[in-house]
């Protein structure tokens, strides 16, 4: 094959997708998203165009970027951003990825929150902000706070309330509750780290930081913490909502209980693992 050849849309794409199999469950889907970036065209346009030739530096740029998602490192960063509640959110190394499952959080806030009320929502560690902006699109007349201890990752949150227009969240910077310890909240909601420390899916998630990811030995850490906290600047009959393990409901269950919480209620993900634990200030 001449290097012409060898340069061609269909030939680079047919190369990527076999090399992307080792690493991707969706080998094609990513090789086009990766060689459209590099072209700056519509997906659409490999199609009409498979014949078309790429010049020296529109195939660099797809060498490099090939290089970075065959080295594990998640499309979200290598494209800088990840949808989430049909919301495209700007996202960095700052922050985690938004997961799909994490839509269960934002769907039980929900039906929690009458669409008129003028409730405080509180998101604690929201990283790319991407609960806040979902609670925030769906419920204009609440005011939601979104808190992280990281200032790059509220640099991610905000710009991404900015360029979606959601006038109605504010930010603080701080450990879980300790930057709204004055104040008061209906709901709380929070998708706080829970991964072990010694977990080994933690090596598929090398290019996510770990501060958001890991929580002591048994992944509970930040969860005795919200437990602890929450219930000091939630509403009477207001909600806490967590996002925990699939294998962690009892445990989660088991701290919420020794702090006073009740109407306890566990929920599964589209999976079928359980996924959100639902607690109460009070048993009204």
């Amino acid at each position: 094959m001449s290097t012409e050849d060898r340069h061609r849309i269909d030939a680079l794409l047919s190369d990527a997708v076999k090399q992307l199999g080792a690493v991707s469950e969706s080998a094609r889907l990513d090789a086009e998203i990766l060689l459209s970036r590099s072209i700056d065209m519509p997906r659409s346009y490999l199609y009409a165009h498979p014949e078309d030739v790429l010049d020296d530096a529109a195939s660099d740029r797809f060498a490099t970027l090939l290089r970075r998602r065959l080295d594990n490192e998640p499309m979200a960063y290598i494209m800088g951003v990840k949808e989430f509640w049909s919301h495209e959110l700007l996202v960095s190394d700052a922050t985690l990825v938004p997961r799909p499952e994490t839509e269960l959080l934002v769907e039980l806030a929900l039906r929690e929150i009458p669409r008129k009320a003028q409730w405080r929502i509180l998101d604690l560690g929201t990283g790319s902000g991407a609960i806040a902006v979902a609670l925030a699109g769906e419920r204009l007349l609440c005011e939601v706070t979104a808190v992280d201890i990281s200032d790059a990752a509220l640099a991610v949150a905000r710009e991404n309330a900015r360029q979606l227009s959601m006038g109605n969240i504010s930010f603080a910077q701080g450990s879980w509750c300790e930057p709204v310890r004055e104040q008061k909240f209906k709901i709380i909601v929070s998708n706080p780290p829970y991964v072990r420390a010694d977990d080994q899916a933690l090596a598929a998630l090398q290019y996510e930081p770990v501060d958001a990811l890991v929580a002591g030995d048994d992944g509970l850490d930040a969860i005795r913490l919200l437990a602890a906290d929450c219930v000091h600047i939630l509403d009477e009959n207001g909600v806490l909502l967590i996002e925990h393990g699939a294998d962690q409901a009892d445990g989660v269950a088991e701290l919420l209980q020794k702090n006073g919480w009740t109407q306890i209620i566990n929920y599964k993900d589209f999976s079928g693992h359980p996924r959100v634990t639902a607690a109460r200030r009070s048993g009204k």
